[in-house]
């Protein structure tokens, strides 16, 4: 039984569509791990101070991971460990365990450094709230880009021998640490168990990829000269993707920094609709840019241009048909899936309508976060990381000054106010100015989206064709599948019992069930050829006699 545990989450996995769809699968387990999380987080204290303390102080540590930790991120790693190991083989688990030994000295050193800055720093992350609570909760979590950090690193050999299986089973435990630490923990220490809580995810993070690391033999030691020499290429590469992650780091802590200033709990309602819509993030986008990567990286290195275009115009396509498909059904479907998810215990109807209403603001820039991702990779994997640098330096300056913006209109045009209230059902909520941060973030996004979108069809000369008939097919077809799931959803609405979790839940399956039928219906009706390979892709993952597809396996 242990042994064939460990040969199944240690299995290679070839093909994008395959992979993607193994990841997107894990992604999605992971996801429902991270909304039992915040249900959790949100039945026990609402949204209110004691959250608003725990999401303000991952502002420090999240900036330390994004702005340090990812300087050694497999996207940097991938590509060199790929030139190691065709020029010099027994070099590589050599030159990987070095890394690792730098990024342990430099992120130890660092995180030093801000635990004594502590006191200081928080009046900067949090300026509009007052808790002693918040230094030791910030100080704990420090360990956290530590652990992470080196697991990324780690990664690096695990994507690159294609365990993708292993590579998503991390995220899961990280999850579960947390759960344990609001279950277990909370209780006997107080919100510095919560804490604790992500520390022992963070952990076992890392933890559950150290045998298969340990596993790859060092055949050769790599001379210091040699390793100083791929560990600058690697920083060349990484500095600029680095520098991309902190930018959403950054508008993130501005936003959160501003929050803090509005009413109790702002900073929860925020960040509880900016967790939502970061699952299909992480389930569509992430797991396609994460599964298109290296296969991305090998084609450029080869030279193998037309295929390097297929290969992300396959992976644009697919990633465009789930992300407005979702778009769509979840401003339709927002007040269920939050009262659902968080509705429980201190999570009252208020704080539902509200973190509903910011959901469908943040959602609007699904599909320029996923397709940005993948983007990105592309970019990274072509070997230029100043074009996405560049891009997300505009999502920040677009993000910041359109929710500056928002709240001063919010602030001095009533009618207008009156007017984004009416729109999202939350006229009589009190603390709606948050929305005015959740409508910047997605602006930001979308901005990036179209800038970086731009570039790259010129850059990359991609076809737009098959993308502009996608565009149409699933627009068409979602906007009728939801129209059908609203009609349900008022339908049914003296029929259920609305006041309970399960009514709301049955009200919200049921329109949503019905209107995903009909948007199948209809692509299928169209002959929609993303259906179809997803179809297809499913069949080969789940059949007794599926074969490993080939990395450079394209969907036509």
């Amino acid at each position: 039984m242990r042994l064939s545990f460990f040969s199944t989450i240690n299995r290679e996995v070839h093909g994008m569509h395959q992979a993607a769809y193994l990841l997107a699968a894990f992604a999605f387990a992971s996801q429902l791990l991270a909304l039992l999380r915040d249900h959790l987080l949100a039945a026990s204290f609402g949204t209110g101070h004691v959250l608003d303390l725990y999401y303000a102080a991952f502002r420090i540590p999240d900036f330390l991971f994004a702005t340090v930790a990812t300087l050694l991120s497999l996207y940097a790693l991938l590509p060199i460990l790929s030139k190691v190991e065709d020029a010099h083989p027994g070099q590589m688990a050599s030159f990987l365990r070095g890394a690792l030994l730098l990024f342990f000295i430099v992120m130890g050193c660092l995180a030093g450094v801000l635990y004594i800055w502590t006191p200081v720093l928080v009046h900067f992350i949090a300026p509009g709230l007052t808790s002693p609570l918040l230094i030791p909760l910030v100080r704990i979590l420090l360990l956290q880009p530590i652990l992470l950090g080196a697991s990324n690193t780690v990664a690096s050999l695990t994507q690159l021998r294609h365990r993708f299986v292993l590579y998503s089973i991390s995220p899961l435990l990280y999850n579960l640490g947390i759960i344990f630490g609001i279950i277990v923990l909370y209780p006997h220490l107080g919100i510095v168990g919560l804490g604790w809580g992500v520390i022992i995810g963070a952990f076992l993070h890392l933890f559950i990829q150290i045998p298969f690391f340990t596993a790859e033999k060092i055949e050769t030691p790599m001379p210091w000269k040699d390793m100083i020499y791929a560990l600058k290429h690697v920083l060349a590469l990484s500095v600029p993707r680095t520098l991309v992650l902190a930018s959403t780091q950054i508008t993130i802590l501005v936003l959160v920094a501003l929050a803090s200033f509005f009413a109790t709990g702002s900073i929860s309602v925020f960040m509880f609709a900016y967790n939502l819509q970061a699952v299909p993030v992480t389930i569509i986008g992430l797991s396609y840019s994460i599964a298109a990567f290296p296969t991305l990286a090998r084609l450029h290195a080869r030279g193998q241009r037309a295929d390097f275009i297929k290969h992300i115009e396959a992976a644009l396509r697919h990633t465009m048909l789930w992300s407005i498909l979702t778009t769509i059904f979840v401003i339709v479907l927002r007040a269920q899936l939050v009262r659902v998810i968080l509705g429980a215990g201190a999570f009252d109807w208020t704080a539902t309508r509200l973190t509903a209403a910011a959901l469908a603001l943040f959602i609007l820039s699904l599909l320029g976060q996923n397709a940005t991702l993948l983007i990105s990779r592309a970019y990274y994997a072509a070997g230029n990381t100043v074009r996405p640098l560049l891009y997300g330096i505009s999502d920040i300056v677009v993000s910041v000054c359109s929710a500056l913006f928002c709240i001063w209109i919010f602030q001095h045009y009533l009618p207008v106010r009156a007017f984004v209230e009416s729109l999202l059902r939350v006229d009589d909520v009190p603390g709606t100015i948050v929305l005015t941060l959740a409508f910047g973030y997605a602006l930001g996004s979308i901005v990036e989206f179209l800038i970086g979108f731009f570039f790259f069809v010129r850059d990359f000369s991609l076809p737009l064709r098959r993308l502009g008939r996608l565009c149409f097919e699933i627009f068409s077809a979602s906007v009728l599948g939801a129209a059908v799931s609203y009609g349900l959803l008022a339908a049914t609405g003296s029929l259920v019992n609305i006041n309970t979790t399960l009514g709301v839940a049955i009200q919200g399956s049921a329109a949503g069930l019905a209107g995903l039928l009909v948007t199948v219906f209809i692509l299928s009706v169209l002959g929609n050829a993303e259906l179809k390979e997803t179809i297809s892709a499913l069949k080969r993952r789940f059949s007794p006699d599926a074969v490993a597809l080939e990395p450079t396996d394209i969907a036509s």
